[in-house]
């Protein structure tokens, strides 16, 4: 009889898994594109676990937003170089941790880039490279150094006058990561979060297999060069295949970096992969102002972090500790 019992709930158990269907929605949140995929058992938890997803990154959003006037971090914006401003720990935590990364890649990464001057343009609308003073001149209120928290007060003061943050290169990932995790802590137990290419995976697609991800070709985006499986992690790309200029031979990507002032050059795609896609997502920016041989080097230097590099002559580059599976 036992033996009968434990067939009926294994038997039971299978029926259960098989029933599971995928349910996917494509939407605009924080001013990209967002898919949202969840493995339920019927369409209305399926569209009930996505609608608890976009409503955790749209609160997000309107606590990061540099773009509303009424977020903590405009209101930190508006009060640079005044007084410093209280916010949320949530805020605060998110800004120390994106200080610990500015000092892992030596300010290749600084949420403070917001502080730029707009003065590369990479809409086809440049015809002469700016000067150097111009450029020296555009990056003269960047620095994470000038970012101050007070822990206790739970505040943020800008030292600079003009100064702003942003967290373009981070907050798509950490959106990604709060979806995730608040849809595991209720109950979805497979699905992706897609931020535009920050992608963050969970579980296993209803078949058993892991999901995979395909990492185009940049060179020619209809092809794809490697299939690789990610299993409760994130990939995030970086490229500047569509966005860039080129002066003197020279390509300068759309990925500035905030210590310089200067496009970054000489790679054209960054995949990195990472237990979070906030991390991920940084450091997938952070690689491309690097550049190849310091990126790699610092990537190979960090626990379970990969990285796969595409060069500006198509040749790639990777970490270590990965093998790319051909498609």
């Amino acid at each position: 009889m036992r033996f009968a019992t434990v067939s009926i709930l294994l038997f039971l158990c299978i029926q259960i898994l098989s029933a599971q269907e995928t349910y996917k929605r494509t939407l605009k949140l924080m001013g990209s594109r967002f898919d949202i995929t969840v493995v339920a058992a019927n369409k209305t938890q399926g569209d009930a676990y996505i609608d608890l997803a976009v409503a955790e990154i749209t609160r997000i959003e309107k606590l990061i937003s540099s773009w509303d006037p009424n977020s903590q971090t405009s209101e930190i914006n508006a009060n640079a170089g005044k007084i410093p401003v209280k916010v949320d720990p949530e805020l605060i935590q998110l800004i120390q941790r994106s200080l610990g990364i500015s000092k892992l890649t030596d300010g290749a990464f600084d949420i403070s880039y917001a502080s730029m001057d707009k003065i590369w343009k990479f809409d086809g609308s440049m015809t002469i490279m700016p000067s150097e003073q111009k450029i020296a001149q555009s990056v003269a209120k960047v620095s994470y150094e000038n970012i101050v928290i007070d822990p206790v007060e739970q505040t943020v003061f800008l030292k600079k006058e003009g100064m702003k943050i942003g967290f373009g290169a981070i907050g798509k990932g950490y959106a990604a990561d709060r979806a995730k995790e608040l849809l595991i802590q209720n109950g979805v137990t497979s699905g992706i979060i897609n931020a535009s290419g920050d992608m963050n995976t969970w579980g296993k697609q209803t078949s058993g297999e892991p999901w995979k991800v395909a990492i185009t070709n940049p060179l020619d985006k209809n092809k794809v060069f490697a299939l690789l499986p990610v299993i409760n992690s994130a990939v995030v790309t970086s490229g500047d295949y569509e966005k860039y200029v080129t002066f003197n031979n020279i390509r300068y990507s759309h990925i500035i970096d905030p210590r310089s002032g200067y496009p970054a050059t000489g790679i054209i795609s960054a995949t990195v992969f990472a237990s979070k896609a906030e991390l991920a997502d940084a450091l997938a920016t952070s690689v491309f102002v690097m550049g190849i041989e310091v990126g790699l080097n610092r990537i190979n230097q960090l626990p379970n972090i990969e990285c796969i590099i595409i060069d500006e002559n198509g040749t790639i580059h990777k970490s270590d500790h990965i093998e790319i599976q051909k498609p």
